[in-house]
Order: C-alpha cells, then structure tokens, then sequence
C-alpha cells in the first residue's frame, strides 16, 4: 500500500481505464493476453510510465484481432448469392489520446490512421468528450469514404475507469450471430421490430460495441427459475 500511495493518482486512474479497456475488448471477443487484463500496477508503471511517473499514452496504444468464435458470430449464414460471405469484423486499433479537446482535425488524423494501417474499426479514448463538429463527422464515420468499414467509437476516460459489466445489478449480454438471431424469431415467430429494445448508446451495448439490428440475449438470474434470459434488439 505505500508503493502505491506514492504513485501518481493519474497513473492510477490510467492503469484502471487501461485494464478496463483490454477487459471490453475480451468481451467482445478480441483475442487478449491475460498478462495484459491482469497487469498489476507495478507492471503498468514500468511500461507506460514517464521519468516522473506519470502515464505517456502515447505508449499504451494496442491493436487486437478478432478471435475465430467472433469472427464466426460476424459472418452472414452462406447464401446461394453469397456463399463465401466474409466477416463483417477486423483488426481493430485502439488510441488513448492526451488532447483534452479532440475536434475534427484530431479525430479525422485517427480515421486516416485507420485506413492507411488497414484496420476494421478504431476506438478512441479521450480526457474529455469531443467537440460537437467532430461528434457530428463521428455518427457518419461509417459510412463515410474517408473512414474504415467498421467505424470508429469515443469513449471518455471516465467511462472506462470500473468495468460496468462486473456490477452485480449488471445482468450478462451476450451477443447473437445473425444465425442465431434468425433462428430464434423464427422459433417465436415474431418479427425483429417485436423483440424490446435497447438503445446502442445504453452503457452496456456501447461497451460491447453493439451495432443497430444485431440482438442481445439477456441472462438474469431468478429465485425460483435459477436463471432465466430475454432478447433485446439493438437500435
């Protein structure tokens, strides 16, 4: 304990928003190494830290790759018009910016990062939230020429300093395939626009990087089922 109350408090809190942010990416099934989810503090400050112990983020960028189980839950069934469809998921790039204004420029040098290094999709971590004009570039980044295919996603700091997932009140989601999710509507022959909702900027969908259309199963537990689970369709 007296290591640690020596140690600079934004070192601290940046070596939680670090482990945070390999645990999110777990849980959407990039592949992690457990020494990396698991890095003590210590192990932190040996790695990311500045002469005088603070955090450089600029050394805690990472990439990750989608494991094969993630890749399969983001393929398309095979079709007679398609019948080698290909994942709609890639490597991915995470950016811990020291900018406390992230703007446009900021945010379109991230998207050209993207492009040029070939990576699916990019999340951003900012002190603060972004300007109001890059927010705007930010909700068309997907479709935008300029951007990658996957998008890009900003989560402040403060987000990422508990994992929310980890919260007893926090029920487990689990994401289904497009096969899954076809296959339980047709189960309950219902149409996707019956199921309830949920909003992708709820906490727990942004945290697990959610898309519109995709379905979530919901695991609760009960007294008297054990557990039980319900859907929800993202929108």
């Amino acid at each position: 304990m007296d290591g640690e109350k020596r140690d600079s408090p934004q070192l601290i809190r940046m070596w939680r928003i670090f482990r945070t942010t390999r645990e999110m990416c777990l849980d959407r099934g990039y592949e992690m190494l457990d020494e990396d989810i698991n890095m003590s503090l210590q192990e932190f400050k040996e790695r990311f830290a500045t002469p005088d112990g603070e955090p450089d983020r600029s050394r805690m960028h990472f990439s990750a790759r989608p494991s094969e189980a993630m890749l399969r839950k983001y393929t398309d069934p095979p079709t007679a018009k398609n019948p080698d469809p290909q994942p709609q998921i890639g490597l991915l790039w995470v950016e811990f910016d020291s900018n406390e204004n992230v703007g446009l420029k900021q945010l379109r040098e991230f998207m050209q990062h993207l492009v040029q290094g070939n990576f699916w999709s990019g999340i951003m971590i900012c002190p603060k939230p972004i300007t109001g004009m890059a927010l705007r570039l930010l909700r068309g980044s997907s479709g935008l020429e300029e951007g990658p295919k996957g998008g890009v996603e900003v989560f402040v700091e403060q987000d990422l300093l508990v994992n929310i997932t980890k919260h007893e009140l926090v029920p487990k989601h689990v994401l289904l395939s497009k096969e899954e999710k076809s296959q339980l509507l047709e189960r309950y022959r219902l149409k996707e626009t019956q199921l309830p909702r949920i909003q992708v900027t709820d906490p727990v969908a942004k945290y697990l990087g959610l898309r519109r259309g995709q379905v979530v199963k919901i695991i609760r537990r009960s007294e008297t089922a054990g557990r039980y689970a319900s859907y929800r369709w993202a929108i």
